[in-house]
Parts: structure tokens; C-alpha cells; sequence
């Protein structure tokens, strides 16, 4: 019976264990997503883009326009969107259900037919990633130009 008692209470904590860690993954899988999607875009790889972001996106870009799926992919195949170098700072993730949603800074170097190429763009970014039968999907996202130096 002592046994029982035993193997039970180690079988609760090995539970609850990870639960907690279940909850703190999300954290890290969002920070691992928002990594390659960053990747992708300063590489131009669409493929991937299509994989992390949703059909239905929504964005409202750094050019005050509201675009979508299509439109940002084409954009980037078109070289409108391409950086000399991209880096993006997470400052906050918050998980809600099955949303997330990110807030931080952008620092960007535009190159090509992209608008401001060759400056140093910085500008604050709010990421919403939502789950897709059980797969994490960028589903909208705002960006505001800060400054341009």
C-alpha cells in the first residue's frame, strides 16, 4: 500500500510538472516562431513565410496600408519587401488561450526597390499569433516607423 501511495504521488508531481512546463514552452515556441519568421523575410523565403503565417493575416504595414497573405508574399517576391539586415527585439509575450501576442522593436536595413534603402529604419512592432488546429500562425501584426536615420 505504502508503495502505491508512493508511486502515485510521483506519477501527481510528474504531472504537474509538466503541465508547468507545457505552460512555459508556449512562451518559447512563439520566441522560436517570431526567429523564423524574421529569417524568412530578411531571406525572402516565401515557402517558409507560408508556412508560419495564416491565409486569413491581417497587417497594417509601416506604409499605413492593411494587406494580406497574398499581397505580403508578393511583396516580398518583388523585392518591396527586402533588408540588408533585420533585427527584432521581444520586449513582451503575452499568451491568452490559444493567442499570443508579441510587442517589441524593430531595427531594419532596407535594400533594393524597398523604400528608405540603405537607412536604418526602427520601428515598433505588436505580433498576433494564433493556434491552427493545434499549429501556432502569424494572424496579424502592426508596425509604426519610429525613426529613419
Amino acid at each position: 500500500m505504502k508503495k502505491i501511495k508512493v508511486i502515485l504521488i510521483i506519477t501527481l508531481h510528474v504531472l504537474i510538472s509538466d503541465f508547468s512546463l507545457a505552460q512555459e514552452s508556449d512562451e518559447t515556441v512563439i520566441r522560436r516562431l517570431e526567429n523564423e519568421e524574421r529569417e524568412a523575410i530578411l531571406k525572402g523565403d516565401t515557402m517558409k513565410l507560408s508556412q508560419l503565417m495564416s491565409f486569413k493575416i491581417v497587417v497594417q504595414n509601416p506604409e499605413n496600408a492593411i494587406v494580406g497573405f497574398k499581397q505580403i508574399i508578393d511583396r516580398v517576391k518583388t523585392g518591396k519587401i527586402n533588408y540588408a539586415s533585420f533585427e527584432r527585439l521581444i520586449e513582451k509575450v503575452t499568451l491568452f488561450n490559444n493567442t499570443s501576442i508579441v510587442m517589441g522593436r524593430e531595427v531594419l536595413i532596407p535594400q533594393g526597390s524597398t523604400q528608405n534603402t540603405g537607412k536604418t529604419i526602427t520601428r515598433r512592432f505588436t505580433n498576433v499569433w494564433m493556434k491552427e488546429k493545434n499549429t501556432w500562425k502569424l494572424t496579424a501584426r502592426q508596425a509604426t516607423i519610429v525613426s529613419i536615420n
